[in-house]
């Protein structure tokens, strides 16, 4: 058997994770996924990560006879990649009472910045570019695209410097990113939102088309 191209690769072939309807094979899914192609809408690498982690930990208690309610699935991951140590041994002991060797399920499990490197460097995933759409609401979805994009960018940074010990739980940080409109005029500065919901930046400066 070939080598895995990485952790993600590895985890699909260790445990022979089932590949959804419709596609024909997991990478195939993983990619239409992020890049919102074949029907799919996009999503970011948090989203995937959290559900291929939750498939993994289905397909190997399914394997073991063990309950795959939704709910426990996601109660279980939520304690096994969180901070209650007590919470995470508790399930862990939970598994191995039901032959599961938790540190080995726990080491498969999947980070945001590794399946970002998986769809980029080992599929050669690339998002479309977003184009303008003609209609009254281009504008708004081209700016939701663009935070979204660098939101991110800006989170497997912070992962990858999380990794390093340089930022330590970092990785578990929420990227926020207000998009502020600044008059050229004066210290005025609204979020953009705002802007849109009152009809300018400034009153006084920017307030009508003309400058008057």
């Amino acid at each position: 058997m070939a080598d895995a191209c990485c952790k993600v690769g590895a985890a699909i072939d260790a445990y022979d994770l089932p590949v959804p309807e419709g596609a024909a094979d997991l990478d195939e899914y993983l990619a239409a996924r992020w890049t919102g192609t074949a029907g799919h809408q996009p999503v970011g690498y948090r989203t995937l990560a959290d559900w291929f982690n939750e498939r993994l930990l289905r397909t190997v208690y399914l394997a073991h006879d063990r309950s795959a309610t939704e709910t426990r699935i996601e109660g279980e991951y939520a304690a096994l990649t969180g901070d209650d140590d007590f919470r995470r041994e508790e399930v862990e002991r939970d598994l191995e009472a039901d032959g599961i060797d938790a540190g080995a399920l726990g080491g498969a499990l999947v980070s945001r910045s590794t399946m970002a490197r998986h769809l980029r460097d080992c599929l050669g995933a690339e998002k479309p570019a977003s184009p303008p759409r003609a209609g009254r609401d281009w504008e708004r979805e081209k700016v939701e695209y663009s935070r979204r994009v660098f939101r991110e960018g800006v989170a497997e940074a912070v992962t990858s410097l999380s990794n390093k010990g340089t930022l330590p739980g970092g990785d578990r940080a929420t990227v926020e990113l207000p998009v502020l409109l600044s008059c050229p005029e004066c210290a005025t500065r609204v979020r953009l939102r705002t802007a849109l919901e009152r009809g300018y930046v400034c009153a006084e400066h920017l307030g009508t088309r003309d400058g008057d």
